[in-house]
């Protein structure tokens, strides 16, 4: 009985060998469409000359890209000087994303191992609270954000009344105010994978390394963060790479002294006064930088496997 079986399944397998392409055609029609598409009109619209009154002339230049870096004065006809002002901000997007992530991964670490400590039921309801925010638009949780922490917002009023302080705090459009809207936002990012991580280690390795005398620091550092390092690196990943493009916090939180590489992006395409190649070329370099990290993560992860 076992044998014809066993033939039975080699053929149907067999028959059915090569329609993996096939049968992988769908994902590649909408990766293909929904990403590589948007990408490449992107990369095409960053060579192109803006239009003086709005748009693009069919013009291939790569001047987009030499305003973001180098300033020609204002005609364009003088010695080029490294361009400050849109390299400052693309680095103040790199350390914003940078702490928002530090402090994600400070408070996510300890949520993720405390809810995956916990029973069954008690893990459900945890892990409820922890995705409720989602349950509402960015927008608007950005928006109750800035509520909560105006001048004569709840919070001030709240530290008023308790005597903590004498006068409002001054929180809005500050990089306090886009910090603390990053870390409210994706916080849930760093849980999440962390949790998953914690989930399947396997306690007996602590209690093993209690009973030789190993100190809690130690068993952190030797035993468990080796563990869960998978879920942490894309904690930080999930963190770092939406926080690196967020406009909404900086924009609603941060005001014109906070702007973002996103917010940069943003701007170049609303309405008629944009400058679409400007935006399409600032897209791109923030792309390749995530492209780069990525790929970093990605060959690290390869040599962890090959090791």
């Amino acid at each position: 009985m076992a044998g014809p079986q066993l033939k039975s399944t080699d053929t149907d397998n067999s028959n059915y060998a090569g329609l993996g392409p096939w049968l992988l055609l769908p994902s590649w029609l909408v990766i293909g469409f929904f990403l590589v598409l948007p990408v490449g009109l992107m990369l095409i619209y960053s060579f192109l000359t803006k239009e003086f009154r709005g748009g693009v002339v069919w013009d291939f230049s790569p001047a987009a890209y030499d305003q973001f870096f180098f300033d020609r004065g204002l005609f364009g006809d003088s010695a080029p000087t490294i361009e400050l002002t849109y390299i400052s901000i693309f680095w103040r997007s790199i350390w914003q994303a940078a702490v928002a992530t530090i402090l994600c991964l400070l408070i996510g670490f300890p949520t993720a191992w405390f809810i995956a400590t916990k029973t069954g039921s008690n893990r459900t309801i945890w892990l409820f609270l922890i995705t409720i925010p989602y349950w509402v638009n960015l927008l608007i949780r950005t928006i109750s954000m800035k509520f909560l922490i105006r001048d004569n917002g709840p919070l001030n009023e709240l530290l008023l009344s308790i005597g903590l302080i004498s006068e409002p705090i001054h929180m809005i459009n500050t990089n306090f105010a886009v910090q603390l809207g990053l870390f409210y936002s994706y916080l849930p990012f760093m849980v999440l994978p962390i949790y998953a991580s914690v989930e399947r280690y396997n306690f007996a390795l602590s209690e093993a390394a209690a009973d030789l005398y190993a100190t809690k620091w130690v068993t952190l550092t030797k035993i468990i963060l080796p563990v869960v390092k998978p879920g942490v690196i894309a904690g930080c990943i999930l963190v770092f790479v939406p926080s690196l493009g967020a406009f909404l916090a900086p924009d609603l939180l941060g005001g014109a002294k906070n702007f973002m590489i996103g917010s940069l992006i943003e701007e170049q395409f609303k309405g008629n006064a944009g400058n679409w190649p400007f935006g399409a070329a600032a897209s791109m370099i923030l792309l390749s930088m995530v492209l780069v990290i990525l790929t970093i993560y990605a060959r690290q992860q390869v040599k962890a496997g090959d090791r």
